[in-house]
């Protein structure tokens, strides 16, 4: 899909979630055609000609200002996601677009990989734009090894976690919340879409998860982009069984398109105890980096 098509299709499915009534406009009981609101009424709100309006949602961002932009973001009331995506969009329109970022890297500098491997007291993982697990320490490797274990990986083919929710089975035992999981991969992915088009080996796991997987394919139409900065993950690990973990996502300046994500439980909680079960039993694993048996280690007395 080019960048029109995405513009269309965003702009539309956006104006399409906000009622008349949500927008503050009184309808008189007058049958609509249309879900949400018409063109002619984001235009009125947004303070821009019908015509004008029209021809955004058609597609055509290249040369908008900022301002209007923004004025059509308070228009559709998009939040803060949202709105750096339409941002994201219309400067993929622009004459800048043309020269392509750097593709997303597949492994972190020697002082990255130094830094996760001297948090020893919490898994952390870094992942690329794509969601390629580029990176991690023991403790996080333990921590998403039916990731890393995914049956039939060729070697070639990075782990990736969106593949993983999605084509692996073992994924709905894996997160307890998969609907939740599911839908932050896409949004994680439309994002990445909007900032970089171009990039090949995000068409290309697109391309694959649209064709294997109906779940992905409803979702990535629905153009739902979200901000994964921090939260909690709810996890079904198969040697210590339920995790509920907080998670903090902290982007590596240096590396652009890198994310460091780090994650701890609540002090004190059954979490807690079941991350220091984990630990030990990562202890336990390859230092090469191959998953082991994914066995439930001795309980500690």
């Amino acid at each position: 899909m080019g960048n029109r098509d995405e513009v269309k299709a965003f702009l539309t499915s956006r104006r399409a979630k906000i009622t008349p009534e949500r927008a503050g406009l009184t309808t008189y009981g007058r049958r609509r055609r249309v879900p949400g609101l018409r063109r002619g009424e984001v235009a009125d709100l947004a303070g821009v000609s019908v015509e004008y309006y029209a021809q955004l949602e058609r597609g055509n961002l290249a040369g908008v200002s900022d301002v209007v932009l923004d004025a059509v973001a308070r228009a559709l009331q998009l939040d803060e996601a949202e709105r750096a995506h339409l941002l994201d969009l219309a400067r993929a329109a622009g004459p800048a677009a043309r020269t392509r970022r750097k593709p997303s890297t597949q492994q972190v500098r020697p002082s990255i990989q130094r830094l996760l491997d001297l948090m020893t007291e919490i898994p952390a993982i870094v992942n690329n734009a794509r969601l390629d697990a580029v990176a991690a320490n023991p403790f996080g490797r333990a921590l998403f090894a039916p990731v890393y274990a995914t049956p039939g990986r060729s070697a070639h083919r990075p782990v990736n976690h969106a593949r993983f929710t999605f084509l692996d089975p073992r994924a709905h035992d894996f997160w307890l919340d998969w609907e939740r999981a599911a839908d932050d991969s896409v949004s994680t992915l439309r994002t990445e879409a909007g900032r970089d088009p171009h990039d090949r080996g995000l068409i290309d796991l697109v391309g694959e998860l649209c064709t294997r997987s109906d779940a992905f394919r409803v979702r990535w139409a629905a153009h739902d982009v979200r901000l994964h900065r921090t939260g909690r993950k709810r996890i079904h690990h198969p040697a210590v069984g339920d995790l509920h973990l907080n998670f903090e996502v902290m982007e590596l300046p240096a590396d652009p398109g890198l994310c460091l994500i780090a994650f701890h439980a609540d002090t004190g909680s059954a979490d807690a105890d079941a991350l220091r079960l984990l630990a030990s039993w990562a202890a336990t694993q390859d230092p090469a980096g191959t998953p082991g048996a994914l066995e439930r280690p001795p309980a500690s007395r």
